[in-house]
């Protein structure tokens, strides 16, 4: 009875632990006090030096309200998903994944002759001096992740089985930002941090999706009857082949991850 209230009490705390840290990372965005817009390059700097401050914050969460049996069993770091075996593929595979569900698009893309410019040395410069840009492609996703997935879903996995916190997990997100454009994603990169073990896996996909942006399927309707079928077949093609693939190859045996999927 004791031991079920004492895991109990570490469930609690938990989730606690990440509802406060939600509150966190969000206020330390909205601390400063300025006039200017989110895409004042004053602002962004703000939000930079706010979000780089939180990268050292969001572990302190992680470590503190473990349960010591599992800081026993497994480093910080690899908690955080910050590990060599395995990372390889995570890098590559959960990001060809998410390429693959936005097949339809990318190719609306090569029509518009997108790939051309993607080619271009001088774009990949000229964006890497943008300041909305880093934030967008950079930035937000390596914070967001960082806080939410690395920091947040070890927590939740005390508490409950592995589907089950991958999808509370993009529930404290919405806290701060618009819920239904956030939670489904949420829960697809929690699924992909859990399935591999790995950070840099919903951090690719993360900065990949913010790239790509929401389809535009007004666009679509644009095209001559050729094209639009064609392109209206690659867009559902590519939804069924992720869907079939979602599981497969995130195998955790993959990743060589035994920590927070067992195979």
């Amino acid at each position: 009875m004791e031991d079920r209230r004492m895991k109990e009490y570490a469930c609690i705390s938990s989730i606690v632990a990440c509802f406060l840290l939600s509150v966190v990372y969000v206020a330390s965005l909205y601390v400063w006090n300025s006039p200017h817009n989110r895409d004042h390059p004053s602002t962004i700097k703000k939000r930079f030096l706010s979000v780089f401050i939180m990268m050292f914050v969001s572990p302190l969460f992680l470590y503190s309200f473990s349960r010591e049996g599992i800081l026993k069993k497994a480093s910080i770091w690899e908690l955080l998903g910050l590990r060599w075996q395995g990372l390889f593929p995570a890098a590559v595979i959960p990001l060809l994944l998410t390429m693959l569900l936005f097949l339809g698009p990318i190719c609306m893309q090569g029509f518009s002759g997108l790939w051309k410019l993607y080619a271009e040395p001088r774009y990949w410069l000229a964006n890497a001096q943008n300041l909305i840009w880093l934030r967008n492609h950079v930035v937000a996703p390596l914070s967001e992740e960082f806080t939410f997935r690395a920091c947040m879903l070890p927590l939740l996995l005390q508490c409950f089985r592995p589907m089950t916190a991958v999808f509370v997990c993009p529930l404290f997100f919405g806290v701060g930002f618009q819920f239904a454009y956030t939670t489904l994603f949420g829960a697809y990169s929690a699924f992909l941090f859990a399935r591999t073990g790995h950070f840099i896996a919903p951090f690719a996909a993360h900065a990949f999706c913010n790239h790509m942006g929401f389809p535009d399927f007004a666009e679509l309707m644009t095209y001559k009857d050729h094209n639009r079928i064609v392109l209206m077949s690659l867009f559902v093609l590519g939804l069924v082949l992720w869907c079939v693939l979602l599981t497969p190859v995130t195998n955790p045996h993959w990743y060589s991850n035994n920590l927070f999927w067992k195979t």
